[in-house]
């Protein structure tokens, strides 16, 4: 669990820095395209091109194209209607996209792990923000979408390296997620970018290296590998962890003035829905009406 801890702390602070200083000054559709170049520089080269699963080859490409593709254009997109609390606030369902994908999966009904993630999205949803911009609903949508993919991506590749297991470390295979994720950004760039709204400051640049390093990099391939490490209850919480963290960073550095009680309270609930998922998991899990 600790991978998906230190990639919880590194989100919770990415999203300020997009809402800060990318949002509205830097093209949407670009800051992602470039967020997936400069990982792909990273793991490329050290990927196995040979003697590697063309299905699983395949199936990392679909997963590169869910979690980061799809994931990251609609979450940059909803910057441009919704704030940076507002961005935290709306991923509270992340946790029920990966529940239900994961019960799908496994063809099974487990209701610890569904609870759970209801804790988890109930102690994110202590935190309410009482103005909401006119173009909530567009906002909300479009981060339900990315929520959807992005736990969508999580959960297959914790059952694709369980069905094609290898002596290979995790990163000699993981570069074909960043060519799924080109695969969608690119096009999406060239159709619908605008090449006049290119960084124009150090700061932007330098934030745009740091999304994509750290982030991008190696914040996705260890989230991906800490996910293959816990239960499917207990990754469904991890996924809310940066609501509180995040929110608290925008209040702390950037003097968004709001309460900090409620997010104190909302954390507690989630770090609370942990201990219950690890519940859960030492209890049988019901499949077709009987434990297994």
């Amino acid at each position: 669990m600790g991978y998906l801890l230190i990639v919880a702390l590194i989100q919770a602070f990415s999203f300020s820095l997009i809402g800060e200083y990318l949002a509205g000054h830097v093209d949407s559709y670009f800051a992602v395209l470039a967020r997936v170049l400069l990982a792909g520089l990273v793991f490329l080269p050290l990927t196995r091109w040979r003697k590697v699963e063309p299905r699983f080859m395949r199936a990392m490409l679909l997963i590169g194209a869910l979690q980061f593709g799809i994931t990251y254009v609609c979450l940059y997109l909803s910057f441009r209607v919704l704030s940076v609390p507002e961005v935290l606030l709306f991923t509270i369902l992340t946790p029920l996209h990966v529940t239900l994908i994961e019960d799908a999966l496994n063809r099974r009904f487990n209701p610890w792990a569904l609870v759970a993630a209801l804790v988890a999205v109930g102690g994110a949803a202590v935190i309410r923000f009482d103005r909401i911009s006119p173009d909530f609903f567009m906002g909300f949508v479009l981060l339900q979408l990315a929520n959807f993919t992005y736990a969508a991506g999580q959960v297959l590749y914790k059952h694709l390296v369980a069905r094609y297991p290898s002596d290979l470390p995790h990163y000699r295979r993981f570069g074909y997620f960043y060519l799924g994720a080109l695969l969608v950004v690119l096009p999406a760039f060239l159709l619908f970018g605008n090449a006049q709204h290119l960084p124009s400051t150090d700061v932007q640049w330098l934030v745009l290296l740091f999304l994509g390093l750290c982030p991008t990099a190696l914040g996705l391939y260890w989230w991906n590998k800490g996910a293959c490490l816990v239960s499917g209850g207990t990754l469904a919480v991890m996924n809310n962890l940066h609501v509180p963290v995040g929110l608290m960073l925008n209040l702390l550095i950037w003097n968004q003035h709001e309460p900090l009680g409620r997010l104190f309270i909302g954390g507690a609930v989630i770090l609370a829905s942990l201990w219950l998922s690890r519940l859960g998991a030492q209890r049988p899990l019901l499949a077709n009406g009987t434990g297994r």
